[in-house]
């Protein structure tokens, strides 16, 4: 795989694997340069292609690349779920099928647990991870682990191992009041992820805001962004794309298979 790339450090078993791609390695120009995986961006699709086949021949497993639509709906993948399917979350069982989520900007969240019987992916942009009722795409996913697994939802799920990607920042992340008070109202300690900004509105933590709906589900095994300055897409143009930063831009992706 190409050594910029981003691989967990997480106590997962040997045979779950994953990464998430950085913007290097690819084929597309400018301003899609140069490893776009989304074909929704308005990149020329051959360059989209052969991106999408760099990952495919990297991974030795097949990405699933869904259409995210910042909901909480999850599907369960197989080697014949195609490309586009509508949806925020994904699972798998089966080898060789990669679990995958792209993102420019908004937090991939990937899971295993201890036996590496599952892996799973999740967008957590604001409005998947706020959901409805305080139900959003980590809760979905979280639940549809547990009843594969056989778990009783009345236990909690410190079988449960989850890493949280590269996301725009908490000193880039500026919001109005709908979207704290879309965390508020559910969860009052969400406010402690809401700083004042300079403008009027407030910047939020994403990161954190993740964290803590995982700690309200039982999820203590939580590896990666810990909301510094190297996790943050708008802050490392050379390294990651970013929508509030650049507009038009290309996708990364975060991935999860069992070989």
């Amino acid at each position: 795989m190409n050594p910029d790339w981003l691989v967990p450090h997480w106590p997962a078993p040997a045979h779950v694997r994953a990464v998430c791609t950085t913007r290097l390695g690819g084929k597309s120009v400018a301003p899609y340069d140069s490893l776009n995986l989304g074909d929704h961006v308005g990149d020329h699709p051959l360059d989209v292609g052969v991106n999408r086949a760099i990952l495919h021949q990297a991974i030795h497993a097949r990405p699933v690349f869904l259409s995210q639509v910042h909901g909480a709906d999850v599907v369960w993948l197989s080697e014949k779920t195609p490309h586009g399917t509508p949806a925020d979350g994904c699972l798998t069982a089966q080898s060789g099928v990669a679990c995958t989520i792209m993102v420019a900007d908004c937090l991939p969240v990937l899971f295993t647990n201890v036996q590496g019987s599952l892996v799973a992916a999740a967008h957590a942009g604001w409005r998947g991870l706020a959901g409805v009722g305080g139900y959003g795409v980590l809760e979905a996913v979280v639940d549809e682990f547990r009843d594969k697994a056989l778990v009783d939802k009345a236990q909690d799920a410190s079988e449960i191992i989850a890493w949280l990607g590269p996301c725009i920042g908490p000193h880039a992340f500026e919001v109005g009041d709908d979207v704290r008070d879309a965390f508020a109202m559910h969860d009052p300690a969400a406010l402690a992820m809401f700083a004042p900004a300079d403008s009027g509105k407030w910047l939020a933590n994403l990161n954190g805001l993740a964290r803590l709906r995982l700690d309200a589900l039982g999820v203590t095994e939580i590896y990666g962004n810990d909301g510094g300055q190297v996790w943050c897409t708008v802050s490392n143009p050379s390294r990651f794309f970013s929508f509030r930063r650049d507009g038009a831009c290309g996708r990364m992706a975060a991935t999860v298979w069992l070989e």
